[in-house]
């Protein structure tokens, strides 16, 4: 069984995911963080994405790999543990544009069905149930308001040591919002199919809870077929 979760950043996709697949013992794979990976490499490559060669060479040479290590997931890009460094804000501000450019999405898509491959899996992202597995058994689309998902974020970075206001935070989320769902290839959208949850206030067990009585639901579905 595949489980797609979208949505915009900060609105508790990979939180909930992730206690969601621990629930199921399904696998966990947050697409998110291996865009995030593959931009992190870019940067610190200082690869020219508009270049089509030097871009071709830069994603034949990018390894990808993902671990579970005390029950949690880590990605290593070319043998190195990425997994904290790919949480920046500098990162952040980056990864729409670099995951936009359609030879990396196309690379990633691929990537991903070979993680999730016949496996059980919660897989989230902002394509996921409508380009990355659309057949996906189950499908939800996370939103939340924006204060709220900048408090979440905001919270997030504290804890890595960051600090950003959260009048910031709103203008940055909104900004990427914009470029998620405009952008041409594969745009942040709810798939037809989609199960939308608002989880503004909700706490993170309240929504994990509700997606359990969905994934119930289905699996009681199937077993009356």
């Amino acid at each position: 069984m595949i489980i797609a979760i979208d949505g915009p950043a900060a609105a508790g996709k990979s939180t909930s995911a992730k206690l969601l697949a621990e629930r199921l013992n399904f696998l966990y794979l947050d697409t998110g963080a291996m865009y995030r990976c593959i931009a992190l490499s870019v940067l610190e490559h200082k690869i020219d994405i508009y270049d089509e060669l030097s871009l071709k060479d830069f994603i034949s040479s990018f390894k990808l790999e993902l671990k579970t290590v005390e029950g949690s997931p880590d990605f290593l890009v070319n043998g190195s543990s990425v997994s904290k460094k790919i949480r920046t804000t500098s990162i952040s501000k980056k990864v729409s544009e670099i995951s936009a450019i359609p030879a990396i999405r196309e690379y990633m898509v691929s990537l991903q069905r070979s993680f999730a491959k016949n496996s059980n899996c919660v897989v989230e992202g902002r394509d996921i149930g409508t380009v990355v597995f659309p057949e996906a058994e189950i499908k939800f689309f996370i939103i939340a308001s924006v204060e709220v998902r900048a408090q979440r974020r905001k919270l997030e970075l504290q804890n890595m040591g960051e600090k950003i206001s959260l009048k910031k935070l709103r203008q940055d989320i909104k900004a990427r919002d914009k470029y998620d769902s405009e952008r041409s290839h594969s745009p942040l959208k709810k798939a037809i199919n989609a199960i939308q949850i608002d989880t503004t206030k909700m706490n993170i067990n309240e929504q994990v809870n509700h997606m359990i009585s969905h994934v119930n639901l289905k699996k009681i579905g199937k077993n009356n077929k």
